[in-house]
């Protein structure tokens, strides 16, 4: 079985990010990229099903320019077999995401794809849904465990109530959840490996996809600096701030 996951370069999470003077997006400009998070949770699972012998091959595929190939040879470091840029230098938003990556399921037939919940620049969660839903197939997100038997797959999911399985033949579409498992790290050995997997370059057309414009992004703004705190001199005068000022009870 294959199994294709999806990847995203996005800013260091260890990176304060900035805003462009003109407030037009967010300034990229000489950051530390890395592979999104959730993400690379995604390709250690991958990578786990292929080392117990359950999949045969693990394709990695990221969405942008040229730069986005770093992020692709990390996760092949990590043991996925392959990689697939799609070249844009367009910043797309979920669906067309999703179009393009439905796209290259055709392609591959993959048994599996795994996503991370969300990206954690635009932590929109939706990408992996609209893939499903353009696939007509069954989806799971939110995984913290995830089993094949067979020609079926079983879930675990993280809900607001507690836990839910659930039972699904394949090919289905998981979005990985952060206790799912811990990533490990490359080697030296693995990243210089990386170097010789092949990787291959398709665009929109390449694919059969063409893509609209959904939305427009009219002004970006950091987050309001947070105030200064207030000492008080007894419990009983924050029982007042909290009564009177901030009715929080």
């Amino acid at each position: 079985m294959k199994v294709l996951v999806p990847v995203k370069r996005v800013v260091d999470a260890n990176v304060k990010v900035r805003v462009k003077p003109d407030q037009s997006d967010v300034d990229t400009a000489n950051l530390k990229m890395a592979l999104n998070p959730f993400c690379e949770i995604a390709v250690e699972e991958a990578v786990r099903l292929k080392d117990a012998g359950i999949v045969s091959e693990v394709v990695v595929v990221t969405i942008g320019n040229k730069a986005s190939q770093e992020q692709l040879r990390t996760a092949m470091a990590l043991g996925a077999d392959r990689g697939i840029q799609v070249d844009t230098e367009q910043q797309l938003v979920p669906l067309s995401v999703a179009k393009l990556l439905k796209a290259v399921q055709d392609k591959e037939q993959a048994g599996l794809i795994i996503l991370g919940k969300q990206s954690i620049d635009g932590d929109n969660n939706q990408t992996g849904q609209m893939l499903a839903a353009l696939m007509d197939a069954p989806q799971a997100t939110f995984a913290s465990e995830i089993k094949v038997e067979g020609e079926r797959l079983t879930v675990t999911r993280e809900v607001d109530g507690g836990l839910q399985t659930l039972t699904m033949p394949m090919p289905a579409v998981v979005t990985a959840d952060l206790r799912l498992n811990e990533p490990r790290y490359a080697k030296l050995p693995d990243i210089m490996k990386a170097k010789r997997k092949p990787l291959d370059v398709m665009t929109e057309a390449d694919l059969g996809v063409t893509l609209k414009t959904h939305q427009q992004v009219l002004k970006v703004t950091p987050p309001a600096a947070r105030q200064a705190g207030v000492m008080v001199e007894s419990v009983a005068a924050l029982v007042d701030k909290l009564k009177n000022e901030a009715k929080v009870i």
